[in-house]
């Protein structure tokens, strides 16, 4: 599978999880703790599953926004997605990734809101990523 590349940008992390992440453009710039669930002391950093949930959500949105047109759907201007992402040992080995992404689509019947949902997940760069490797449970509040 090939990607035509429209726009590509760079992070850099150093200290792993209780350390420090920005993009070389300056846009982000965060410092990282590690959930006490984890084994961490918590903190008021951020951690890598909070910024993939803040990814996942907002790029789910465009996503619609893109599928919407293609479904004869218009999406709501208050749409909203709460990404949640939990992290935790596989029974294989190593640790995975569980994702539920819950969209409300404001004034949508609920047909034409499962239809958006399902156009959006084909769609949305987050998603074509993660399948086949994580389970993303997708509801429609």
């Amino acid at each position: 599978m090939t990607t035509t590349v429209l726009y590509q940008t760079t992070a850099r992390a150093t200290g792993g999880r209780d350390g420090h992440s920005a993009t070389l453009d300056g846009t982000i710039d965060v410092k990282l703790s590690t959930p006490k669930e984890l084994g961490g002391a918590g903190g008021t950093g951020a951690n890598p599953e909070q910024l993939f949930a803040t990814g996942y959500a907002a790029c789910f949105i465009g996503a619609m926004k893109v599928a919407g047109p293609q479904v004869g759907t218009r999406v709501p201007a208050d749409v909203s997605v709460a990404a949640t992402v939990g992290i935790g040992p596989r029974s294989e080995g190593g640790f995975g990734l569980e994702i539920a992404l819950e969209v409300t689509l404001p004034g949508l019947e609920p047909e034409a809101a499962r239809t958006l949902v399902d156009a959006a997940h084909q769609i949305c760069p987050y998603s074509n990523a993660t399948r086949g490797n994580i389970d993303v449970k997708l509801s429609i509040a």
